[in-house]
């Protein structure tokens, strides 16, 4: 959890030093005051929107599944925060961070959490599926690894375009394994397509290790197709921007695939219906966010750049923590979707009947 640093500036300073390549990286060092503090106030908005997500979760006002990003912030805030016009992004199941950094409010989000009409799903969807097309965000998929083949798909559509654009294509640890994630790095190879793979490494894929689960290193198997690939950590927002700008400007300019593994961590379970600690030792997640929260992380790098100040730090989490309540008003206070809407957004046909040129019945009772 962030709080105020009680270290001084200088003292700050000398402890961050072996993070200054990534702080004085181009694409971070052009950044405003403004800008910094941005994206600072964004991670701190996709915490307080999970703990109030989770809240509500245990008075059973949302079902089904709920998977927290609570923990890897700086991997959705720092990729995002990259997008062009023309990039596009796709993710799995553990979507909510992801929205939050593309701009998508809270209001709707939290909305669909609870399964109402005002969602951003029109409360079909849930927590594994929020999508916003006009921020160039598809998703929010609930099969392990179903939305690689989709994210190569969009990659496609941006080189038959002719844009010059990337689509980040998010997947968990747990992905790499599937059979569709490596047909699809098969294609995106074989056909230049401007597509980065991104791979959110927390360590477990739901509730079994990496070493137990997965052979050799994650990113390395990218070699296998002649793409670039990289690893970084990803409690560090500068590191992870400093990384993954390269890749995105190879996907943009050159038209080439790459993979990166984001190294990161996640506090609570798989889902929160499962258990926190029952496959790892409850210190390990204690040293983690003790050391390398990465909310924490990037308040103390601002502090000491002096771009935040302490009663700053207190107003933003103040702000996001009243504007997470305010969204759980607004879910609390909307409607459910009716009986009618079973049959909309489900064929296109159907809700345009004056330009259905298909015969038969669409739907049967």
């Amino acid at each position: 959890m962030s709080k105020k640093s009680t270290a001084t500036p200088d003292e700050l300073g000398s402890s961050l030093h072996g993070k200054a390549s990534h702080a004085e990286a181009a694409v971070n060092s052009s950044l405003s005051k403004d800008q910094k503090i941005g994206l600072y106030r964004l991670m701190v908005r996709i915490r307080r929107f999970e703990e109030r997500s989770l809240r509500a979760y245990q008075a059973k006002k949302i079902g089904g599944f709920l998977h927290l990003y609570i923990g890897q912030e700086a991997v959705a805030v720092g990729c995002c925060s990259l997008m062009g016009k023309d990039d596009h992004v796709i993710t799995a199941y553990r979507d909510h961070g992801h929205a939050i950094a593309v701009g998508m409010e809270l209001n709707p989000l939290m909305a669909e959490l609870y399964g109402k009409a005002t969602g951003c799903s029109k409360g079909k969807g849930g927590s594994m599926h929020f999508f916003d097309p006009s921020r160039n965000y598809w998703g929010g998929h609930g099969i392990v690894g179903g939305q690689v083949p989709l994210g190569t798909g969009l990659a496609y559509a941006l080189k038959y375009k002719g844009l010059k654009g990337a689509c980040m294509t998010f997947m968990g640890d747990g992905a790499v394994n599937q059979g569709a994630v490596h047909e699809a790095y098969n294609l995106a190879a074989l056909w230049d397509l401007p597509v980065v793979f991104v791979i959110e490494n927390n360590g477990y894929s739901m509730g079994t290790s990496q070493a137990r689960s997965s052979a050799g290193d994650l990113a390395r198997r990218a070699d296998a197709y002649h793409m670039d690939w990289g690893v970084c950590d990803g409690h560090d927002l500068y590191e992870v921007r400093a990384n993954m700008v390269r890749y995105l400007d190879r996907a943009r300019e050159k038209c080439k695939p790459s993979v990166v593994e984001i190294r990161t961590y996640r506090y609570r379970g798989h889902s929160v219906a499962d258990p926190d600690n029952t496959y790892r030792a409850k210190g390990e997640v204690e040293e983690y966010r003790r050391t390398k929260d990465p909310i924490q992380v990037f308040q103390d790098l601002l502090l000491a750049e002096k771009v935040l100040d302490a009663a700053q730090v207190e107003k933003i989490d103040a702000e996001a923590r009243a504007e997470a309540d305010l969204s759980a008003e607004f879910a609390e206070a909307s409607p459910y979707p009716s009986i009618d809407d079973v049959q909309k957004d489900v064929y296109w046909e159907a809700d345009n009947p004056g330009e259905r040129t298909s015969g038969g019945r669409l739907f049967f009772n």
